[in-house]
C-alpha cells in the first residue's frame, strides 16, 4: 500500500451512472489488475475504494458508478482536484493461473478491472474472449474499448435490447469450450457463474462495502473453505475453489 496523491485529470460520462475518470500520479504500487485504490474525498469521513480499470506509470482510468452521495461528488470534482490516495490495495487476478482460453467476465461495474487484465493478457500474447453483462443497452459501457484491443466482445442484456437476451450465464453456456473465467461484478452474478458445471477453474473478484479498504476494521469478510477471509485484504480475487456461498454476502 502506498499514500499519495493522484490529480484528476478528467471526467467522461459513460452512461447515465457511469463515468471514467483519468488521474495522474505515481502508480507504482499498482502491480497486478484487479487491484483497487481508496480515495479521501472532500467532507466524507471514509474513503472510497475504486477498482483500477487500467493504469500506466504516470496515472490511473477508474470507472466509477454513482452508488451515493461519495461516487456522486467524486465524479464531479473539476479537473486539477488533488485526491489523497491508498494505492496498491488487495490482491488481484494471477495473470500465470489463468489459461490461454480463460474467458473475462463483468457485470455492470464489474467489467473495469477486467480492462486492465485484457490488456496485460494481450501483452503476453494471449487473446482471451470477453463477456458482458447490463440491464439494457443504455447501461452498457466499454464494449468499444475492449473491441478495440481486438478481442471478441459478446453481450447481454437482461431487456434484450443488446446482444443474448439475459445474463452472461446465457451467454457462457452456449460458448463451446468455456471452462476457466476471471469474473468480476455482483455477487449474484458470481454465484451464478461459480455454479456453471462445465467451469473447472477461474478467479473471482468480490464487490463489498469496505470501511478501511486494508483489512483493519474485518468488515467485509466472506466464507471461504480456509475460514473467513478479508475481500479488501485477501482479495478481492479468490480463486473458484476456495469459495463457499452459504454464508456469504
Amino acid at each position: 500500500m502506498k499514500k499519495s496523491v493522484f490529480t484528476l485529470e478528467r471526467a467522461r460520462q459513460l452512461t447515465g451512472d457511469v463515468w471514467e475518470l483519468a488521474l495522474a500520479g505515481d502508480a507504482s504500487a499498482i502491480k497486478a489488475p484487479g487491484q483497487f485504490v481508496n480515495l479521501e474525498l472532500p467532507g466524507k469521513f471514509l474513503r472510497r475504494p475504486i477498482s483500477v480499470c487500467d493504469w500506466t506509470a504516470e496515472g490511473l482510468t477508474l470507472l466509477v458508478k454513482e452508488a451515493g452521495a461519495g461516487t456522486r461528488d467524486l465524479v464531479r470534482l473539476p479537473a486539477g482536484t488533488a485526491l489523497d490516495t491508498l494505492s496498491g490495495l488487495g490482491n488481484g487476478f494471477d495473470l500465470s493461473a489463468a489459461p490461454e482460453n480463460a474467458v473475462l467476465v463483468g457485470g455492470g461495474i464489474g467489467a473495469a478491472p477486467l480492462y486492465g487484465l485484457a490488456r496485460r493478457m494481450l501483452a503476453e500474447g494471449r487473446r482471451p474472449l470477453v463477456v458482458l453483462g447490463f440491464r439494457s443497452k443504455s447501461d452498457a459501457f466499454y464494449l468499444d474499448e475492449f473491441a478495440a484491443l481486438g478481442l471478441e466482445v459478446h453481450a447481454a442484456a437482461e431487456d434484450g435490447s443488446l446482444g443474448t437476451k439475459g445474463f452472461v450465464t446465457d451467454v457462457l453456456a452456449a460458448l463451446p469450450d468455456c471452462r476457466y473465467v476471471c469474473a468480476c461484478g455482483p455477487t449474484p452474478m458470481l454465484r451464478a457463474v461459480h455454479a456453471l458445471p462445465r467451469l473447472t477453474g477461474g478467479q473471482f473478484s468480490f464487490e463489498a462495502r469496505m470501511a478501511c479498504g486494508f483489512g483493519a476494521c474485518v468488515g467485509c469478510t466472506i466464507e471461504t473453505r480456509t475460514g473467513l477471509r478479508r475481500v479488501c485484504k485477501d482479495g478481492p480475487v479468490f480463486q473458484k475453489e476456495e469459495i463457499l456461498w452459504q454464508t456469504s454476502p
